[in-house]
């Protein structure tokens, strides 16, 4: 007697499955649970099918390490933050807001790779294939005749195309709108991320081919869907960037055959996105003059640093006890701390002003090396002094008010100089292992915040 298939209602917003409908999940989502049926047992047996074969374990020690051979992307940022290149058989998922230019990266390495001779099947649950042959002819031209393009949102379609087709490169735009008969629930639903997850999965390691997957992203700029997803997958990657700017951000918050700590950077232009290899004299490209409230920081991505301005506006509170903290790119618990440490280290009277700030190109720089740039730059704008031309600052401000290094300054120092910056102001732990000068660049090394300030007003008399 055929099984009667089970009902069961799964969070979509954490994946717990519960017999019966709960108002609120163990994760605090209130009215996430949604009814989804699971097939029942077909009665064969697993258990002995997979014992047949299963292989014996080896000993670490013996086991030869694989040369794993890369498919390149024909972008050489793309590459960069993959680690050079798509390794044969890798997952790679990739997230952004929408209209930041995901499905225009995956286009434009899809027409790069079949011009290499691979043939590339592209999926898209979104698009007809009228409208991806319209943004292919507007990003890259003449097309190659190995790039494939698929409307399709069954994945078993998907498998039989793939089956037929052979391809070298499979891309799946995206994995939100493709769905499974084995599963009763809808398109999107944590059960049928998780499902079109796995299936990808066996279908990218079974035949060696890389599966590049587009996915969406909450309100709060997290990956949506099943955290599983993101575990099974080699790369996770993230493209970020303000809509009304040029400039995008390409970082991988997992990868398995590489870095997490380069980014990549790309212009968004009529016809697709374009490289930018020096990111730095990009963000740059505006500050030849020196302005009150602003000072140029960097920090160390991986092979490379980034340079780019923080700018602060400081202004009279429109009412006592009602002042303001708004950054934009830094953390607003790290500015306050910084704040803080300025109005007890150096008596600045902060309470009753407004503080804004800012990252000009929309980087948002992790870790602490930039803390001595915002804190220069509100003293800059509260003080309405500008500081020397072409200084640039970093350190991590402590609650003592002093000065921790940074990693890789010799680096960026030497950055500083090509860029043609002439002074540095640096933690005296880092200067000391550096020259006082490099090329036209003076290297100032202090201690602590006061005499940081003393450094950022000091006149360059060489």
């Amino acid at each position: 007697m055929a099984k009667k298939a089970k009902t069961v209602y799964v969070c979509q917003e954490c994946g717990y499955e519960s017999p019966r409908w709960m108002g609120q999940c163990i994760c605090g989502a209130w009215n996430s649970f949604v009814e989804e049926k699971v097939l029942p047992d077909t009665g064969d047996d697993t258990r002995q099918r997979f014992k047949a074969g299963s292989r014996s374990p080896s000993v670490l020690k013996s086991v030869g390490t694989l040369n794993y051979e890369r498919l390149n992307t024909g972008i050489g940022e793309l590459n960069r933050v993959l680690g050079g290149g798509m390794v044969k058989g890798s997952l790679i998922l990739i997230s952004g807001e929408p209209g930041i230019g995901k499905s225009t990266l995956i286009i434009q390495t899809a027409e790069n790779v079949a011009k290499g001779g691979h043939t590339v099947l592209y999926v898209s649950g979104e698009e007809s294939e009228e409208q991806i042959k319209l943004r292919a002819d507007r990003v890259c031209g003449n097309l190659s005749d190995k790039l494939f393009v698929l409307a399709e949102t069954n994945i078993e379609n998907v498998e039989t195309a793939c089956e037929n087709l052979k391809p070298d490169l499979l891309i799946v735009d995206s994995i939100q709108t493709m769905y499974s008969d084995q599963l009763d629930s809808a398109p999107g639903s944590i059960s049928q991320v998780r499902q079109i997850g796995n299936v990808l999965m066996r279908l990218g390691k079974s035949s060696d081919m890389p599966v590049f997957i587009v996915a969406h992203v909450t309100k709060s700029g997290d990956l949506a869907g099943p955290k599983t997803v993101e575990h099974l997958v080699d790369c996770v990657l993230n493209f970020t960037g303000e809509r009304d700017q040029e400039i995008r951000v390409l970082r991988a918050y997992k990868n398995r055959f590489g870095t997490t700590s380069e980014i990549g950077a790309f212009t968004m232009e009529e016809k697709g996105l374009r490289e930018v290899p020096d990111i730095s004299a990009t963000f740059l490209e505006n500050s030849a003059a020196q302005t009150e409230g602003s000072v140029t920081t960097s920090i160390y991505e991986g092979s490379r640093p980034v340079m780019f301005e923080i700018q602060a506006l400081v202004t009279p509170a429109s009412g006592v006890g009602f002042s303001r903290r708004t950054a934009v790119g830094i953390d607003n618990t790290r500015l306050s701390m910084i704040i803080a440490v300025m109005e007890k280290k150096l008596g600045m009277p902060l309470g009753n002003e407004d503080i804004y700030l800012n990252v000009v190109g929309g980087i948002r720089p992790d870790g602490t090396g930039t803390d001595l740039a915002v804190a220069l730059a509100i003293y800059s704008s509260f003080r309405r002094i500008a500081p020397v031309e072409r200084t640039l600052a970093l350190g991590e401000v402590g609650l003592t008010g002093d000065l921790r290094p940074v990693r890789n300054a010799e680096r960026i120092v030497k950055e500083a100089a090509r860029l043609g910056f002439t002074r540095i102001i640096m933690p005296r732990s880092n200067a000391e292992r550096i020259k006082d000068k490099v090329g036209n660049c003076r290297i100032f090394g202090v201690r602590n915040i006061s005499e940081a300030i003393r450094a950022f007003q000091k006149e360059d008399n060489g």
